[in-house]
């Protein structure tokens, strides 16, 4: 008897679950694929798992339909046909929910398709109203009553919420769109900062102060939003400007091509080098020529600290060229100025050039009195942090002397990338060989911070060799002799062979110095 009461409960069961034999394959298939989802998809498992209590839901209200029947209700009883439609609703709702999942997350995420989250909501809620539209009319209930006291009951709702309404639509149409999209870095009167939220109502934006500014959807439809830095096909960077004067009596070509020179030739930390900084005049002012050195900003985020680099880059340059950034013009010096103010200035300064000439190995040979005409012929030359000095393999003709700051030496080996081999400080010199034959640059020499040089060229010195020829056959002995103790080092020359070495390289150095300060008569 209990065995034919059980036949009747799965009778009843697989009745009121509309599958028939199939309800077992069903659960069966749903568990196996709900396990399926939580494997591959762990930022999904919450909603799996509301899927899975849905179903479990279905089944129990199911169970419940069946043991009405099999306790002798009708199948036009009411308590049954709400149990048994609601059952299969809880169960359709479990269903849709899964295959959302595995259709957007899944299949759509494969094929390289990322429909907006508002867009997904709205298709899985239409599914839901269909499945509802769908378990009501089995069940025998008029749908265009319904429809009809819906389309009331919307209006009145659509009234008295038209604000909320409007920030949703709003926030549908921003996603649906895709003018805004999160990461997309805007600009919102008064406000500029990155999306981080599009949701139904509002839309969040971190500012870089770190302030979080929720706009409602209505808000940005109706406003004029600037999303910065984005073109289509490029990637997302901003053209900034950088203002800086310049008296007006000096060049505008020289100081565009300086500055613009500085800010290309070395990378800036979060500048693009393509397109590459440029520089413009904008403006003739009272006392000042107004120019703009205009960059393209990698990470927004990080405004101010870049154009401060850059703006340390500009002042550099300009202190090259022996010009300064001009002040307005009504600004009053109240320092006095007098002979023995400016003489003591101008001793002070060289004794720093005859201090720095004094660390140099290659002026050893030089009297007090020559060391003194070669201070007078030194420039000072700043560095910005990551410019180089020198570059490995350009000519040039011209000896640094490092006064302030520190630099590194790269060197680069058959278009490998640079590494570092030293690190130089003040009292440290760079390109004596060059200075003196002329010949490419060995390594590079690139500035960690703001470096203060003084830099003697070729025609420096040539005054100096011209008087007294002989000097260079001292010089040329201490290049040798410093040559060939690295090369004895590399080699493991024995004594003898060093000491051929010397003179042979010797013998070659002084021809290239006579032959590039024209010597030889």
């Amino acid at each position: 008897m209990a065995d034919k009461s059980w036949v009747e409960f799965w009778r009843h069961l697989q009745s009121a679950s509309g599958l028939g034999d199939g309800l077992a394959w069903a659960a069966l298939a749903f568990a196996l694929a709900a396990v399926l989802a939580g494997m591959i998809l762990p930022a999904a498992r919450g909603r799996v798992r509301g899927a899975v209590i849905l179903f479990a839901l279905a089944i129990i209200g199911l169970l419940a339909a069946a043991a009405l029947r099999t306790g002798g209700s009708e199948i036009t009883h009411v308590g049954y046909r709400w149990v048994r439609h609601l059952s299969l609703f809880f169960m359709g709702l479990a269903i849709l929910s899964l295959a959302g999942i595995f259709i957007f997350d899944v299949l759509l995420a494969r094929l390289g398709l990322n429909p907006p989250a508002i867009g997904r909501d709205l298709i899985v809620a239409a599914s839901y109203i269909l499945l509802a539209l769908m378990l009501l009319r089995m069940a025998g209930v008029e749908l265009a009553g319904i429809i009809a006291t819906s389309a009331v009951v919307t209006a009145v709702i659509g009234f008295s919420l038209q604000d909320t309404l409007g920030n949703i639509m709003g926030g549908m149409a921003l996603q649906m769109e895709r003018s805004i999209t999160v990461g997309d870095w805007v600009r919102v009167d008064p406000h500029e900062g990155v999306v981080k939220e599009i949701r139904w109502r509002q839309t969040s934006i971190e500012t870089r102060n770190w302030d979080t500014v929720v706009i409602p959807n209505s808000v940005l439809m109706k406003s004029s939003v600037v999303v910065l830095g984005k073109r289509n096909g490029q990637p997302r960077q901003r053209r900034t400007w950088v203002y800086f004067n310049v008296d007006f009596r000096h060049s505008p070509s020289r100081i565009i091509e300086a500055v613009q020179q500085a800010l290309r030739n070395d990378p800036i930390e979060n500048v693009a080098t393509n397109p590459p900084p440029n520089v413009v005049m904008m403006d003739y002012r009272e006392s000042m020529g107004a120019y703009a050195a205009r960059y393209w900003l990698v990470d927004l985020s990080r405004d101010d600290p870049t154009s401060s680099a850059v703006r340390d880059r500009i002042y550099a340059a300009l202190g090259r060229i022996g010009i300064r950034p001009s002040i307005p013009a009504q600004s009053l010096f109240l320092t006095p100025e007098n002979t023995r103010r400016k003489l003591r200035q101008e001793n002070r300064e060289a004794q720093k050039r005859l201090d720095a000439l004094s660390a140099v190995e290659l002026f050893a040979p030089l009297t007090e009195a020559e060391r003194v005409e070669l201070a007078g012929r030194l420039r000072s030359v700043p560095f910005a942090r990551g410019e180089a000095i020198v570059r490995q393999g350009e000519t040039g003709d011209r000896l640094f002397i490092i006064a302030a700051g520190e630099a590194e030496v790269q060197v680069a080996v058959s278009g490998s990338s640079p590494r570092t081999v030293a690190r130089l400080r003040a009292g440290n010199f760079i390109g004596e060989m060059s200075l003196m034959t002329g010949e490419p640059r060995s390594a590079t020499v690139v500035a960690l911070g703001e470096v203060q040089c003084y830099s003697l060229d070729h025609d420096g010195f040539m005054n100096i060799l011209k008087q007294r020829p002989e000097i260079a056959a001292d010089i040329s002995a201490m290049l040798a002799r410093r040559q060939v103790e690295l090369a004895a080092i590399r080699e493991q020359l024995t004594e003898e062979a060093s000491h051929n070495r010397v003179r042979e390289t010797q013998r070659d150095l002084l021809g290239r110095i006579r032959s590039f300060f024209d010597l030889l008569a």
